[in-house]
């Protein structure tokens, strides 16, 4: 289905862990049921306790028997020891890189695998924003992991085409830069909104071939938004119409609350660059909630009875860039769970009001100037559209 849009599939059902001390135990016991094939699309893999365990797990797998596959991005995975990567190959694992460095590629260097995506005889797939490092998914003395993410267990027809989006970049992995970064077809349909509300699930991608399908579909769905929008990105860099849509939404009185990284953040000059937008969102009637206990790294949208979770950040960087893939779901129970832990995050947050925010520090908007400033030459210099 190179270059086309999933369908609406039924008969889906799910089940949402949260945090990497949850799902990582998730993740191995459902790759030892495997009993045929094992297939797994990461883009952060870095040597570790987390790589040791599952180095082990895949071994065993190949040795009953399963065909076992790993796609796993080359600058993502550049901290993933050689040693462990010839244990795999020695074991039978096909193991493959995307898209590996080379000075002669320029800027098509960053083009990047995103996904996270791992798939179990081809019937059960997990589909989030995780990765397979040690801040992921090995808890600290406290039991919990430094980073805050979730992870979906899928299964249903839907599991065909996550099989299928994985497929297409495993034939592309060994291809040079020039033949993965084809000319983009920009215009992409947004298939109709399911009826019912239990079981419904689709796969939305985003890589050259196809354009920017996950943004599209968040703008139709809070465009039509009658009660809620609550949206978690950790780098928030949303382009402009993102933002303008968030504020028609909150101006005709629905629920609009952004989950945004508090100060524990991988990349803090992301975080003040982005709220450079905070002041226009507040006075449009956007509520902005920063997650204080761990690095929030949740790539979530829920909209209404319609929720989308994977691995797009919704920044800029990202939608030029980077290889994409969300998991939309209209399905009551997965909602109400969706709902939850949005609210136990909005509990754990600082929110900012408007007044709050014109008593910031001037040094605090002397980094937010500096910084905004900087992601607008970044976007210049690589014409990356606003």
């Amino acid at each position: 289905m190179t270059g086309s849009t999933y369908p609406w599939r039924e008969g889906n059902t799910y089940r949402l862990t949260v945090n990497g001390e949850h799902f990582f135990p998730e993740l191995l016991e459902q790759l030892q049921q495997a009993r045929e094939k094992i297939d797994i699309e990461m883009y952060l893999v870095t040597s570790g306790q987390v790589t040791a365990r599952l180095v082990k797990v895949l071994i065993a797998a190949v040795e009953r028997g399963v065909q076992v596959r790993c796609l796993f991005d080359a600058v993502g995975s550049r901290e993933f020891a050689e040693p462990e990567r010839e244990q795999l190959r020695h074991a039978g694992v096909d193991l493959r890189f995307y898209n590996p460095l080379n000075w002669r590629f320029g800027s098509r260097n960053f083009h990047r695998d995103h996904r996270k995506i791992v798939l179990v005889d081809q019937v059960r797939a997990m589909v989030g924003g995780m990765g397979l490092t040690d801040p992921f998914c090995q808890a600290d003395a406290s039991g919990q992991t430094e980073w805050h993410e979730q992870m979906l267990l899928i299964e249903g027809p839907v599991v065909a085409d996550w099989q299928d989006l994985f497929e297409q970049e495993w034939d592309k992995a060994g291809l040079p830069p020039a033949a993965l970064l084809a000319p983009l077809r920009r215009k992409v349909s947004v298939p109709p909104h399911p009826r019912g509300d239990a079981g419904h699930g689709r796969v939305a991608y985003i890589d050259s071939r196809h354009g920017k399908e996950v943004l599209n579909c968040l703008l139709a769905a809070v465009r039509r938004a009658d009660t809620r929008v609550w949206l978690a990105t950790p780098y928030f860099l949303p382009a402009w119409r993102i933002r303008r849509a968030l504020q028609r939404a909150a101006r005709r009185g629905v629920d609009v609350r952004l989950l945004l990284c508090g100060q524990r953040i991988d990349h803090p000059q992301v975080r003040y660059a982005g709220q450079r937008f905070y002041s226009r969102l507040l006075k449009s009637g956007v509520r902005i909630y920063e997650y204080q206990p761990r690095f929030l790294h949740l790539k979530t949208a829920l909209v209404d009875d319609w929720v989308s979770l994977g691995s797009c950040n919704f920044d800029h960087w990202t939608l030029h860039w980077n290889l994409e893939a969300n998991h939309q779901a209209v399905d009551a129970g997965l909602i109400a769970d969706v709902a939850s832990s949005f609210e136990t995050d909005f509990t754990d947050s600082k929110e900012w009001t408007l007044a709050q925010w014109r008593e910031l520090p001037w040094q605090h908007r002397l980094k937010i100037r500096v910084w905004g400033q900087i992601n607008r030459w970044v976007m210049f210099w690589f014409d990356i559209k606003r």
